[in-house]
């Protein structure tokens, strides 16, 4: 049976880590126990985590835990808090021993030279620390049970269909404007709300699978509030932004694709429906400074972050001339209540009911996180993610741990949901060429 040393960002990071490592032996160094301490406090996710891990680990409360260590779940492994203050010679001559990682690293060390007949495996999220580890000789692993298998290869949302008869297309442009999606005779099933470019050597159309019906229906290239889509992809995200049956959509792709202006042109032209608009981006601040360094109110701490969404809200106004400003003016839809701008550590527990959501920049989101914001969902709710997978801010999420990344893979086929992957710049030339070569 493994012997599982768990570092304090892997708590940070899953708070239910413990029960999916149920049938290992888990030791919890004494040290993460005190970094939680300095968690507890707060409203972001990992400050959840940590206060939802200590009242576990509190809930126990049997000398065991202390000892040889406590079951834990329905497995056959346990759960020993590791108290060690003693740093063996061979971490002294290679660290510090006054660091906290080192000291997790030392009751690992201490483990692995006692335990001779076991697997010690150090499982810990921080690259630095696992160099170091295996520099003693030590196994260390990064915790990854919601890790994509391979953030390049997700599902695109969209394909392009060649050699398509003609009478299919007649039939699509001409005609009934939709086919049993049989009549493609496809190798691969299509996907629920999988996007297609159906085309021959003369003519080419737009297309959605509606697997309600298992048919395949054209799609119009219409622009909203002003803003026409350039290419296929785009189009396709105008669609999603409003069909109502799509109750969850997720837009990625690289810088100036026109993710975060799709996601805010559906939300002003299908706002009637809804009771509100709901604009959000993750707060990943420079040097590790939180948003409370900043002077003024909460408004005025979250308007450098929000800035990019007032950009593009400047752009919709500025392609809708003759149109009454304040119908596009971000202030004035804030001041009645009809559009808020909402701090992601002030959205558990709410329940947002008929309201139109938007996330920008969710690349930076963990998978928990992810999770609870979708569950925060009511009836008649609309979810927009926004992100760039190779675009990632947070010190501790890659392209592969990413939520957004992991909520692609997993939606994939449900009846609500679609996704969008944008290839093509369109902010302009010089941006296009940037994003390509830089």
């Amino acid at each position: 049976m493994r012997i599982l040393i768990l570092d304090t960002n892997v708590i940070l990071h899953d708070s239910n880590c413990i029960e999916q490592l149920s049938n290992d032996n888990v030791v919890i160094p004494i040290t993460v126990i005190e970094e939680l301490d300095t968690f507890k406090k707060g409203h972001d996710s990992i400050n959840y985590n940590a206060r939802s891990f200590l009242r576990k680990l509190d809930a126990l409360n049997c000398k065991e835990l202390y000892i040889e260590g406590a079951k834990i779940g329905t497995g056959t492994g346990t759960l020993r808090i590791d108290s060690v203050d003693s740093i063996h010679e061979n971490i002294k001559k290679k660290f510090s021993a006054d660091s906290n990682d080192n000291k997790i690293i030392n009751v690992a060390y201490i483990n692995h030279k006692y335990f001779i007949n076991s697997e010690v495996i150090l499982l810990s999220n921080d690259a630095n620390m696992r160099i170091k580890a295996r520099s003693l000789g030590l196994v260390a692993e990064e915790f990854s049970t919601d890790k994509t298998a391979n953030a390049t290869g997700l599902y695109s949302g969209s394909r392009i269909i060649d050699d398509v008869s003609k009478t299919i297309l007649d039939k699509i442009t001409m005609g009934m404007q939709e086919v049993d999606a049989s009549e493609l005779e496809l190798n691969e099933e299509l996907t629920p709300n999988e996007f297609l470019i159906l085309r021959n050597e003369k003519k080419s159309v737009l297309a959605i699978f509606d697997a309600s019906i298992n048919k395949i229906k054209k799609l119009e290239e219409n622009g909203i509030q002003g803003i026409k889509p350039r290419n296929a992809d785009q189009a396709f995200a105008i669609h999603a932004m409003l069909d109502p049956k799509i109750s969850l959509v997720t837009l990625s792709g690289k810088a100036g694709t026109g993710k975060t202006i799709m996601a805010l042109a559906g939300a002003l032209q299908a706002g009637k429906r809804y009771n509100q608009i709901l604009i959000s981006r993750p707060v990943v601040p420079l040097s590790n400074k939180d948003i409370g360094f900043l002077p003024g109110d909460i408004d005025a701490k979250l308007d450098p972050y929000m800035q990019p969404l007032y950009d593009n809200l400047g752009v919709i106004q500025s392609n809708c001339s003759g149109v009454d400003p304040k119908t596009f003016n971000m202030r004035f839809f804030m001041e009645n209540k009809k559009m808020e701008v909402a701090p992601l550590a002030y959205i558990r527990g709410r329940s947002l009911v008929k309201s139109f959501f938007i996330i920008d920049e969710a690349q930076n989101l963990t998978a928990h996180e992810i999770k609870t914001i979708i569950t925060r969902a009511g009836e008649g709710t609309k979810i927009i993610l926004t992100g760039d997978l190779f675009q990632i801010d947070h010190p501790d999420i890659d392209s592969q741990s990413s939520g957004l990344s992991y909520l692609i893979e997993k939606m994939q086929g449900q009846k609500i949901y679609a996704h969008i992957n944008l290839d093509k710049g369109e902010r302009s030339e010089l941006a296009e060429i940037a994003s390509n070569i830089l």
